[in-house]
């Protein structure tokens, strides 16, 4: 529809490495949802960089993370300095980002029609 999310990445390693990405809608159509991660938890792929953006939304809520939950573990957020989060995009930031990556989350608010 009028919502899109998009991710680039540039990384080394991992063989195989099977990734899924999900985008979501509340029912009032307020809110706009993208997740990208490795269902698998941890990933070994070495990121170089990455970064994430919405498109028809304004973002509400970003948290980057270096595992994903599985099992009995907990997702583990990167640092808050690891990453940068604008009206649109989420991204890694420069000479701060530790390489590791394995799921993103963004929450976005989507425009109101005025009556």
């Amino acid at each position: 529809g009028d919502f899109g999310c998009t991710f680039t990445y540039s990384a080394q390693g991992g063989t195989n490495e099977q990734w899924q990405m999900s985008v979501g809608l509340s029912e009032d159509n307020g809110l706009f949802s993208c997740s990208i991660w490795r269902p698998q938890g941890k990933s070994y792929l070495f990121f170089t960089q990455f970064k994430a953006e919405v498109k028809g939304a304004k973002i509400e809520y970003a948290m980057a993370y270096s595992q994903a939950a599985v099992g009995a573990q907990s997702d583990i957020p990167l640092k808050q300095d690891e990453f940068e989060t604008t009206e649109t995009t989420v991204s890694h930031r420069e000479g701060k980002f530790r390489f590791e990556l394995s799921k993103l989350t963004i929450v976005a608010k989507t425009p109101r029609d005025e009556l």
